[in-house]
């Protein structure tokens, strides 16, 4: 597209604007990607290799693997917001954040379930016996995660997001953006997400206070504090900004709350199995637990 000169004796192209491979925030950020992808390999490495130690095991190793690989995804779904958009990366974008974190938050929600429930099987007599185990788990995340996948396919069959050439905006300049389509479907997903970090929050919060076997809960209740400010600051960032600074802001909410659960949850796992072996017994895990 094209418009005149002052002089209107000659076309002069439009700008394009959007947030394209080479631009020094783009860089910035795969970067950042890519440093903290290797970190949650290696934390995942680290945990296939002391599968078996009591810190692991006792930690319900299954929502551990789970809740990495979620983390990992989240992470590479970033690269999706990079580049020139078009029809299928605006509708992987969507697609691939809101169905990662959900995974990622129902793990914790599980894995605060668990807790809770395995505190209560510990009383004699306790009816919650037959509730201990992973199939209490595995159907938590399996049916919070399809309610956010019947969501997002639901939006995408309806409304799905697409390319926006906003020529409006800022004269001269065509801003290349993503439209999400139906903005009852995004603002949706992003609210089953805060709905699912909420109850997990007040679940660990309720939960912080049990025996220190079963104390797990107070780094869930950062982990979902820190999600929460993350996302409910995000957006009225979002609705403030246009083109590429709205990617920006995606990006950077998406980074920062993926690091803020492999910090909140991993590191101080990994600080024991890596740095106080000592710590990483039966004796200690199931009298002092982390």
């Amino acid at each position: 597209m094209e418009l005149p000169n002052e002089e209107r004796s000659q076309c002069i192209a439009k700008v394009e604007d959007f947030l394209s491979y080479t631009n020094v925030m783009s860089v910035f950020f795969s970067a950042i990607t890519a440093l903290f992808f290797l970190i949650s390999l290696s934390i995942l490495g680290v945990f296939i290799i002391h599968r078996d130690t009591p810190i692991v095991r006792a930690n319900n190793r299954s929502l551990s693997f789970l809740l990495l690989v979620s983390i990992k995804l989240s992470f590479l779904s970033v690269f999706l917001f990079l580049g020139r958009p078009v029809d299928i990366t605006c509708m992987l974008r969507s697609f691939t954040f809101g169905i990662t974190f959900s995974i990622a938050v129902s793990s914790l929600l599980a894995k605060t379930i668990v807790v809770c429930v395995a505190f209560k099987a510990t009383k004699p007599g306790s009816s919650w016996r037959k509730w201990v185990g992973v199939k209490l788990s595995n159907s938590v995340v399996l049916f919070c995660s399809s309610i956010q996948i019947i969501i997002c396919m639901t939006w995408l069959s309806i409304s799905p997001p697409f390319q926006e050439l906003d020529l409006h905006t800022y004269p001269g300049t065509i801003i290349i953006q993503c439209n999400e389509g139906s903005a009852i479907g995004f603002y949706s997903v992003i609210g089953y997400m805060g709905l699912l970090a909420a109850v997990s929050f007040v679940l660990a919060f309720l939960a912080r206070t049990l025996p220190d076997s079963f104390n797990e809960a107070k780094y869930i209740t950062f982990s979902m504090l820190l999600f929460c400010s993350v996302w409910i600051t995000m957006i009225p960032a979002y609705l403030s900004t246009k083109g590429k600074n709205t990617v920006c802001v995606e990006i950077f909410a998406i980074l920062t709350s993926s690091a803020g659960l492999l910090a909140s949850i991993f590191l101080p796992k990994c600080y024991i199995i890596l740095l106080r072996c000592e710590m990483n017994t039966k004796m200690y895990v199931f009298g002092n637990k982390i």
